[in-house]
Order: C-alpha cells, then structure tokens, then sequence
C-alpha cells in the first residue's frame, strides 16, 4: 500500500474532502491499519461535525495500536466527552489492548462520566502486571474501578492478591464479586475456599457458578469441601456445584473420595452420597432453608 501511494492517497482524502466523501475516507484510512495515518485521524477528531469525529473515531480503533490510543486519549483531555460514549470506549478498548499502562494517568485526573468510561475501558484491558498500580482503586467509589483492580490482581503476588481479592469478593456490586471470585479461583489457594463458598450461595447467578467452578477446580480433597457445599443448605448454590463437577467430568472421583475418606464419619458420608445421587439436598436439609426467592423476600 505505501509502495503504490494508496495510503497517501488516503490520508489526502481524509483531509481534503467535505461530507460523507470525507467519513468513508477516514474510515477506510483506518482499515488501513497504517500508522502514519493516525495525524490526520487525530486532526478529524476536532471536526466541529459530529459525524466526522465519530468517522475519524472509528478509523483510530480500526488501527488499533498504542499510539492510536494516545491520541483519542490526548483528544479527550482537551475537549471532553464530546461523541456518544460507546463508540469511544470501543475504540479505547481496541487500542489500549496492548499497552493498558497508558489508561492509568488518564484515569487518575478524570472525573464524572469520563472517569467511569475509563474506568470501564480500564476494567476490560487491566492485566496481571498492572497489580500494583491499580491496588490504588480497590477501595475507590466507581465499580468499574474496583473491578480493574480486581482484574489486575488474579496473578498478582500471591500473598498481595489473596487479600485484596478475599476483600473485593464482598463488594456490594454483582460484576466486582464476579471478577474477585474469578481471581481467587485463578490463585488456586485453600485459603479462599471460605470466600469462594460464600460466592457460591450469592444473589447473582454468574458468581454462584463460577465459584462452583473455583471450588472444583482447588487441588484439595473434595470430600470436605463438598460437604461445607451441603451444609451452606442453599439449593442454588448444590445445583451450581454439581452442574461445575460434571462439566469438569470429576463427579467419580468425589463419588471415589466418599467411599474412602476418614475425615467424615459414617453417617455424614451416608448422607452425602445420597445428596449427591439426589442431586438436590434431602428433606431434612431443604426444610432448614426457604428458596432463594424467600430469602430475597425477607431482606429488609
């Protein structure tokens, strides 16, 4: 393409044309995905027409390279949130993908709805190198923020991530919950199962089942675990359990480890093999506990 001038020829449109003529120019200079293309794009993006800096926006997140996301990130500190803001984390999202790193100063200085859309942005890129930058946000206001930390810190130092994660694994917001349950699952420590089986009777039923899947996937002995899964007496949560224990094609090696374990006694191995036969928790259980819907209805 540089050879037979086309990209040139591309980057003079974006330039010289007026209207649609101009848009389709800017998008196609971004299919292009050529980096000298990114100047004019950025001269698009202060366009007084709408239209234009969304074309010109379009053309950046096609290019999709770090230095692409410089300049949308440039652009909006000068001029705000100026286009709609989907489009623009879209683009953010393609950009930034390589290099996150460059999300977090932004983030730092922006406030009200700039600050939640890189907080948003921030969430999706965040990677296991940025842990120690964003433990700054874990105890910050804007969710989409404690979930980036949350992101960021499923391998992270283990000892550092175990913390921050066991505490975000309580936050108030379903989609943060989620992440720390992930993060805890990916850190494959004992010491979560406590967490993970409080994510497993959760109101939120993404967290219910991948906590299910954490639990099963700890390099534990799954006898004791499966019996404080019976005891949390949450149907919900035993469905999540045995649907994550299936799917992980582990059901005969827990079958296996009840016929064998020592550290349950009889009766209480008798009564899971049952439940788990069952597949739901017997008469006695499910009469200690209401539906999930019951409970919901009793909160204050």
């Amino acid at each position: 393409m540089r050879e037979s001038g086309l990209i040139e020829k591309r980057i003079f449109e974006a330039r010289q044309l007026k209207g649609w003529r101009r848009m389709r120019a800017l998008v196609a200079l971004g299919r292009t995905r050529a980096p000298e293309g990114i100047p004019a794009l950025g001269e698009a993006l202060r366009d007084r027409d709408l239209e234009v800096r969304l074309a010109a926006l379009r053309g950046l997140g096609r290019i999709a390279c770090p230095e692409a996301g410089e300049e949308i990130l440039a652009w909006v500190g000068e001029r705000g949130l100026s286009v709609p803001a989907l489009p623009l984390q879209s683009a953010l999202i393609q950009c930034c993908a390589e290099r996150p790193q460059m999300l977090t100063p932004y983030v730092q200085h922006a406030e009200g709805p700039m600050r939640e859309l890189l907080g948003r942005v921030l969430g999706e890129v965040a990677t296991p190198s940025m842990g120690m930058d964003l433990l700054q946000f874990m105890g910050d206001e804007r969710e989409e923020l404690r979930a980036a930390a949350a992101r960021a810190m499923s391998h992270a130092e283990s000892g550092l991530a175990f913390d921050v994660l066991n505490e975000l694994a309580h936050d108030p917001v379903w989609f943060v919950r989620l992440r720390a349950i992930v993060g805890l699952g990916g850190l494959c420590d004992p010491r979560a199962i406590p967490a993970l089986l409080g994510g497993l009777v959760d109101s939120n039923r993404l967290v219910r089942l991948r906590a299910a899947e954490a639990l099963v996937q700890l390099k534990t002995k799954m006898a004791p675990t499966f019996e404080q899964v019976v005891e949390t007496r949450d149907r919900y949560g035993l469905h999540a359990y045995l649907t994550a224990l299936e799917n992980a094609d582990l059901r005969g090696k827990l079958e296996q480890e009840l016929q064998i374990s020592t550290e349950i006694g009889d009766e209480a191995r008798d009564r899971l093999q049952k439940v788990l036969q069952a597949g739901c928790l017997l008469h006695e259980d499910s009469a200690k506990t209401g539906s999930f819907a019951d409970k919901v209805a009793s909160l204050p």
